[in-house]
């Protein structure tokens, strides 16, 4: 089944993802059948509640899910080339170069002993064959870039606050100019008036490197600004994909319509009511058999419980996997 959007020209694609994590409790199936393709230059997002397995997803597109965890199954396209089967040291060449990963928790993913251009430098030094000079060069171009600024490459990174370690992180993934970046809840422990100058940032970036950015996020209104189109997970799976326009005002998955509806909104409703998904996802290591969201599904029906719905294309560019709208053909 091909995911695509309209273009042929894929820099990444996703086929039938499965990644576990074993514990003393048994597997956790935290990510089960995910397919998705990303075009060059576009901006792809990945939302879902808390646990939902987006950051599962992230981390597997470099090989670097976290132990207990592992890939058991599926196949990871990085500019045509399969990804899953590649050893460690092939895996070493193609991150940062190809696919790169801007964290959420800057601080903890900057060495707090070595300033901000040394961290950059080491990067492009591991994988390009320019002297020291002409790294230490390239790192001061690039906190320039993100509006950090060129005095700053002999900073540690308890001397910036928040937003310009995140910017760091930033100049960091565009340090190889990779035609993939994944930014994994890159706003979260910001304040609103610095997520904005982010999501801004990342705006000027994609016209000046045509770059292709996987956004992941459990926010659908820092989302709702920034992407394409959206995938929408929920234990493990995605549930639906399409324009980011048609996943705001037209969801088709009652999943995804709960999502939006809990979305705050000024002035809308009655005051003093916020909308909210009744329940609790499901524990992964025993799923509910049939769709996973039955339990807390308003709209579910006799096949819900027994049957798992496909991801099928219901309309242009519109997949949804749900019983409600299988009959639907694009």
């Amino acid at each position: 089944m091909s995911l695509s959007s309209g273009s042929s020209e894929h820099v990444l694609a996703v086929e039938g993802l499965k990644v576990v994590y074993e514990t003393s409790f048994g597997v956790v199936d935290a990510a089960s059948g995910v397919t998705f393709q990303v075009e060059r230059g576009e901006f792809f997002g990945l939302a879902g509640e808390s646990g939902c397995g987006k950051s599962t997803v992230a981390y597997s597109l470099v090989k670097e899910v976290p132990p207990p965890g592992r890939i058991v199954q599926g196949k990871i396209y990085i500019n045509g080339r399969d990804v899953v089967p590649l050893p460690e040291d092939e895996m070493r060449r193609i991150r940062w170069k190809e696919i790169s990963v801007i964290p959420q928790a800057a601080m903890n993913a900057l060495n707090p002993v070595y300033t901000v251009g040394d961290q950059i430098v080491e990067a492009i030094l591991a994988h390009e064959d320019v002297s020291k000079d002409d790294a230490l060069a390239r790192a001061e171009e690039l906190l320039d870039l993100v509006g950090v600024g060129r005095q700053r490459v002999r900073s540690y990174p308890h001397e910036l606050s928040g937003g310009q370690r995140q910017r760091v992180m930033i100049a960091m993934a565009l340090a190889l100019n990779p035609p993939v970046v994944i930014a994994d809840e890159p706003t979260t422990a910001l304040d609103v008036v610095v997520q904005a100058q982010i999501l801004n940032l990342f705006k000027e970036l994609r016209s000046k490197f045509n770059m292709s950015l996987i956004f992941i996020t459990h926010d659908l209104t820092t989302m709702f600004e920034l992407v394409d189109r959206i995938a929408i997970m929920y234990a493990g799976k995605i549930v639906e994909i399409g324009p980011t326009d048609k996943i705001v005002n037209d969801p088709l998955h009652p999943y995804t319509e709960l999502l939006v509806r809990a979305v705050p909104r000024i002035g809308v409703g009655e005051k003093g009511r916020f909308e909210y998904i009744p329940g609790s996802p499901p524990n992964l290591l025993e799923p509910p058999p049939g769709c996973r969201f039955h339990p807390r599904c308003p709209k579910r029906f006799e096949p819900c419980d027994k049957e798992e719905p496909e991801l099928v294309e219901v309309e242009e560019g519109r997949f949804v996997a749900c019983h409600l709208v299988a009959g639907r053909t694009s």
